[in-house]
């Protein structure tokens, strides 16, 4: 029996052990497979969740198990799961055909770089640092997005990217000359003008936003350089499923629809939660097919959040427990400045092996080691009470964590630990004031 023959008819018996084997195949054996499995092919997705989730479950079971050894507060990241995340990314690609950017705006360790670019087709850039670092570290594709571009950049910006996107048709006027004579691609993006984001800080087509040209604006100057575009972009969701960015192309095709015959590729933007658990992958496929049958481009997506979702953690021990008409639990980190985002967004972070406030025995407000009265969480409750050097861990802490960190107070960065595939750590940086003094 072969390898191909084994997977055909684990899916069959619906064996998710034959999940890494499917991941063994090459190109063509893939091809292959999932045109004989064509009307089956809804339950390898569903063994791929199943054993995705499974590796999951193990290896938090695991890190807690040796979770003495980690120094706080820090970061860590498990790269396993990194590697779990860029297979279901694999897999969209191997049923589509489309090419997926790794978001660089929501995490930029490159330490996870020589396993993500296995999978992935390159990165998306926000801006010159971004744009140099994938193209050092990553050695792919590099796309830039920025909303304006500094003149003394943009030179630099072209040299270290594939494609440099444009947020205005006078951006493009002003630049597209110094970006074709490079040999590389020009891209417009577009405001498609519908949104589903609830809070509108993240919500890219939030009325008055700058981001992205209007239909109306646009019909009215594409003309001048259609032959100058070679692609679309747009970008209109936060944390969504599949279904959200289903209705967001039938706003953008019903409007742009016309203009999409005349460019080499579509970007879909960021926003797409493709590794949660309860994601639609099969209506993504159907999606994606149905957009380049129809209109013969090549389909980009950008994700930045699904990369790492869920594989990292934050890492923080009790310093003392305080009271206040309650109890407050206060660590030697900072949600200000280690994880600003669960403030600005807001959003409660999980901790591992605890409850909603009450539901168990000892509850506790945990608090920042900041000066800032608000350097607080949320409430939690525990089925044992916290003591001193207690180490909580907040689970899927990788995004939008580290790329947003600071300094304030003069409270040092948390360090960066990698979480190997053996089960050792691996510290690759570790701050001090030297770090600090830079920054100020």
């Amino acid at each position: 029996m072969t390898l191909r023959e084994k997977i055909v008819k684990g899916i069959m018996g619906d064996d998710p052990s034959i999940v890494r084997e499917y991941f063994q195949l090459n190109e063509e054996e893939k091809r292959t497979l999932l045109f004989e499995c064509k009307d089956k092919v809804e339950r390898l997705t569903s063994l791929i969740k199943i054993q995705k989730k499974e590796v999951f479950e193990r290896r938090l079971n695991l890190l807690l198990s040796v979770i003495d050894d980690v120094s706080t507060p820090s970061y860590v990241i498990d790269e396993l799961l990194v590697e779990e995340n860029m297979k279901i990314m694999q897999y969209v690609k191997d049923r589509t055909g489309c090419k997926i950017l790794h978001a660089l705006k929501a995490f930029s360790g490159y330490y996870t770089f020589p396993i993500m670019r296995k999978y992935l087709d390159g990165v998306c850039a926000s801006g010159l640092y971004e744009a140099k670092l994938g193209y050092y570290h990553f050695g792919k594709e590099v796309h830039t997005f920025g909303a304006a571009y500094p003149e003394r950049d943009l030179k630099s910006i072209v040299r270290f990217s594939d494609v440099v996107i444009f947020n205005s048709f006078s951006q493009l006027n002003k630049f597209w000359k110094d970006v074709k004579k490079k040999g590389k691609q020009v891209g417009i993006r577009i405001n498609p003008g519908y949104s589903e984001v609830e809070t509108k800080m993240y919500d890219p087509c939030a009325p008055y936003s700058r981001l992205g040209v209007t239909y109306e604006t646009f019909k009215g100057e594409y003309e001048k350089y259609r032959d100058l575009i070679d692609g679309i972009h747009f970008h209109a969701m936060c944390e969504q499923n599949s279904d959200v960015l289903e209705r967001i192309l039938l706003r953008f095709t019903e409007m742009f629809g016309p203009y999409i015959k005349n460019v080499r590729w579509v970007s879909f933007g960021g926003g797409h939660h493709i590794t949660r658990d309860d994601y639609d992958i099969e209506l993504l496929v159907r999606l994606i097919n149905d957009f380049k049958s129809k209109y013969d481009v090549q389909v980009y997506l950008e994700p930045g959040e699904a990369s790492v979702l869920n594989c990292g953690y934050y890492v923080s021990s009790v310093l003392d427990i305080v009271r206040n008409e309650i109890d407050i639990a206060i660590i030697d980190g900072s949600f200000e400045a280690h994880l600003p985002d669960v403030i600005i967004m807001p959003y409660r972070p999980h901790i591992v092996n605890s409850y909603p406030p009450y539901e168990k025995p000892y509850t506790y407000r945990i608090g920042g080691v900041s000066c800032l009265a608000g350097d607080s969480v949320g409430d939690y409750s525990f089925d044992e009470p916290l003591r001193e050097n207690v180490k909580l861990v907040f689970t899927d802490m990788a995004h939008y964590t580290i790329v947003k960190n600071n300094s304030f107070n003069g409270i040092n960065l948390p360090s960066i630990v990698i979480f190997k595939k053996d089960g050792t750590f691996d510290v690759v940086k570790r701050f001090s004031f030297r770090d600090f003094k830079r920054r100020v």
